[in-house]
């Protein structure tokens, strides 16, 4: 007589949820490891994969990701566990220093985008903002400016700037006869 054992009972599977960090490129990536909480099965597992194992800015937030685990009889179970994409990494900040001149009213008025130079992030950046856009004749000379860039997940990095403000315009001369 011919004995068949047959193992029809599928591998249990256990998932943990985990946070993970974008990198410098704004890319990420994790492992069955990562997400395997303890799965088994009566007769070993054999293999565990992952339906999604990179993640890029465009992941921000919560993923779903599929832990499928196999044992060797070809029985399979899977079950969802949630990836927490975040990015933590602040933009790089590169400013121009400028000279401005005020104007016949005796006024000048600057834009971030003329002492934003370049910077850049993982992810995008989503604002620049300066603190002080507007001068006077009291202005005169070195002013200190401060360039705020804001990345799409809210991380800020400041940087300093120097506007020369001057005033070139002579002064009119009226006379009485």
């Amino acid at each position: 007589a011919t004995v068949t054992v047959v193992d029809k009972i599928a591998p249990t599977v256990n998932v943990n949820n985990i946070t993970v960090e974008l990198d410098a490129n704004g890319a990420a990536s994790i492992t069955a490891a990562q997400i395997n909480n303890g799965s088994s099965d009566n007769c070993g597992v054999d293999s565990m994969a992952l339906d999604i194992t990179s993640f890029t800015c465009d992941n921000i937030g919560d993923n779903t990701v599929t832990l499928t685990v196999t044992d060797g009889s070809n029985n399979s179970s899977s079950a969802t566990a949630t990836v927490t994409v975040v990015d933590k990494i602040a933009p790089t900040v590169n400013v121009n220093n400028i000279t401005v001149e005020l104007d016949a009213n005796g006024a000048a008025s600057i834009t971030a985008a003329q002492i934003h130079n370049g910077s850049s992030d993982n992810c995008g950046v989503a604002s620049t903002e300066l603190d002080i856009t507007s001068f006077t004749c009291a202005d005169t000379g070195d002013n200190t400016v401060t360039l705020t860039v804001t990345d799409t997940s809210g991380n800020k990095t400041s940087k300093t700037a120097i506007v020369t403000v001057k005033d070139n315009i002579a002064p009119t001369v009226i006379t009485k006869p």
